[in-house]
């Protein structure tokens, strides 16, 4: 009894490493996460504090399904990528979201926020 137990334990335990973690943030009430396109996150946490478009990349065409990546074709095509951040007020940490295409990739946390000089 106890061996099928801790099988079951190390099987689960291996089954959890094996299921990658999705970095995601709240704004109030609203869940952002990784695979969210750039409206949903406009609408769901509002205008972002700063935007930099940076230099497209050259990378494989991928697809989202159900908030993951999969990679579809061989050839390299040109990615657009724009870093947002989000000041959250001193009291809550910064985030920096990455956009691919228009598809939220990456997000950081940063240091606490500040108030914002008018």
């Amino acid at each position: 009894m106890r061996n099928r137990i801790l099988l079951a334990f190390g099987l689960g335990l291996s089954l959890a490493a094996t299921v990658p973690a999705h970095a995601a943030f709240r704004c109030g009430s609203q869940l952002i996460t990784e695979g969210d396109t750039r409206s949903e996150v406009v609408a769901k946490c509002g205008e972002p504090t700063e935007i930099n478009q940076k230099s497209a990349i050259l990378r494989q065409p991928t697809v989202w399904v159900g908030g993951r990546r999969y990679v579809v074709g061989n050839g390299l095509v040109e990615i657009p990528i724009e870093v947002w951040v989000y000041n959250l007020g001193p009291n809550k940490l910064m985030r920096r979201l990455r956009f691919e295409d228009g598809v939220l990739v990456d997000i950081d946390t940063m240091g606490y926020g500040y108030y914002e000089q008018r």
